[in-house]
């Protein structure tokens, strides 16, 4: 009977290990799957969130933004929105790689509010050495595993900075001028190590137009499209901000996400250098004036203001919200008849058909912005249980 115990105590044993390789073989696999797609989280100064609660093992690359560009140079400058930026700031990034060491931090140099200066840093070869020298200087005083460039944008007036017709070619100066002091540093500190160089870059054919895409690639790691906003703070009428497809009603839409990542490619973009942008919030119009269709694609007394996700998730459970959904477009929305509110925005769903659309189509992987707009990581567990889940690998 004892001989029989210690058998049957046995292959118990023996079933207990195997399902332990099992499960151990699943997870591995399962972060190998996660990990061969870039997930790129911006991540703002000016936010005051935590910065030890952000999920580090579920990202790759943390964008921190923003840093300016002061006489010619990238510079930490003090503050966004009157709210301090801290260079501590990096030093609190920088200990997530306890948690991830495979997680690359970066500054990003710009965004909306501060690319006044990027026109006349790349306007010459001296400005774009000066410029390169900072941004290498930069990098090597922070540590830091490399640098973002957010223009917004050449050519382009943006939130009325200077721009030239030269900012075209200028541009693919600049990222080579700073491409190549990256590479002097790596050389200099010889432990073999490699700086990435990275953009965010429009999703509209006028950003294509003004910019050199197929040859100022070649000098970057990847690029990020920020394949949202196209409905905005500037429209007056309702409309998807981030629609994957064309709606049912094409000729009212601005773009979409296929269209953006087709004008990348046919401009020379390899796939796997393009992520595909994710917003965790979304656009909100007041005063709409017609409830057709749900209040899309309607006049409204306001423009499409910012709302963050976590400031949408008690009205998604309100029940003087519905919920709807464009099938054309595979775009969630929210429409309040009663007070006239419109709110286009991202969801699970909606994250699941543009990872499974990444996937298919090669890309690298995602970017979003930004982290502390999500509501109890709810879209991030999203975009990693996409990621994960069944679909083609690169």
């Amino acid at each position: 009977m004892r001989k029989l115990d210690r058998t049957h105590a046995l292959r118990i044993a023996v079933a207990l290990v195997v399902m332990l390789v099992m499960l151990t073989g699943c997870r591995s696999l399962a972060h190998d799957q996660k990990h061969k797609y870039n997930v790129v989280a911006y991540v703002a100064g000016y936010r005051n969130f935590d910065f030890s609660t952000i999920q580090a093992d579920k990202i790759t690359h943390i964008n921190y933004a923003f840093v300016n560009i002061v006489n010619g140079e990238v510079h930490f400058d003090t503050s966004i929105d009157n709210t301090p930026l801290r260079k501590d700031d990096i030093v609190k990034l920088q200990s997530l790689k306890q948690i991830n060491p495979d997680l690359k931090i970066l500054v990003s140099v710009g965004g909306w509010t501060w690319s006044g200066g990027f026109s006349d840093a790349a306007l010459t070869e001296a400005s774009r050495r000066k410029f390169a020298l900072s941004a290498a200087a930069f990098v090597d005083d922070f540590q830091l595993d490399g640098i973002d460039l957010d223009w917004e944008y050449p050519n382009q007036p943006g939130a009325g900075n200077t721009y030239r017709p030269e900012d075209v070619q200028n541009f693919t100066l600049l990222l080579q001028a700073v491409r190549e002091e990256l590479d002097r540093l790596a050389a200099r500190q010889g432990n073999g190590k490699h700086y990435l160089l990275t953009i965010a870059t429009g999703a509209s054919r006028r950003y294509v137009e003004n910019t050199e895409l197929g040859k100022l690639q070649r000098h970057l790691d990847f690029l990020n499209i920020m394949t949202y906003d196209f409905y905005h703070g500037g429209d007056h009428r309702t409309g998807h901000h981030s629609n994957f497809q064309p709606s049912a009603s094409p000729q009212l839409d601005k773009t979409n996400i296929i269209e953006a990542v087709d004008l990348h490619v046919n401009a020379g973009v390899p796939l796997r250098k393009i992520n595909l942008g994710i917003p965790f919030y979304g656009r909100k119009w007041t005063g709409v004036k017609s409830a057709t269709n749900h209040g899309l694609f309607q006049d409204a007394e306001s423009v499409g203001d910012i709302i963050f996700y976590r400031q949408i998730v008690p009205r998604l459970r309100d029940d003087a919200y519905q919920q709807r959904w464009d099938d054309a477009a595979q775009a969630p929305y929210l429409w309040n008849p009663e007070q006239a509110i419109f709110i286009s925005y991202e969801n699970a769903r909606s994250i699941t058909n543009k990872v499974r659309y990444l996937k298919d189509r090669g890309l690298g992987g995602a970017m979003f912005w930004e982290y502390s707009d999500d509501h109890q990581g709810q879209l991030l567990n999203a975009l990693d249980q996409a990621l994960v889940g069944a679909g083609n690998t690169p």
